[in-house]
């Protein structure tokens, strides 16, 4: 149960964030190499704030 929460909330992410990042890719100055690589920082710190609040609500 517990993976299947980090794995929607972590798809909601990127839904979220893809098209944000997308739109803004160019007054970021993101060129081809970082477009993919600039998805990973923001999906760790959604998962390791999902992993905080489990903590802190189910094993608390």
């Amino acid at each position: 149960m517990n993976i299947i929460v980090i794995l929607v909330s972590l798809i909601v992410a990127l839904l979220i964030l893809v098209p944000l990042l997308e739109r803004y890719q160019h007054r970021l100055g993101l060129d081809k190499m970082q477009r993919y690589s600039k998805y990973i920082l923001p999906l760790i710190m959604v998962s390791l704030v999902i992993k905080l609040l489990y903590m802190l609500w189910y094993e608390g």
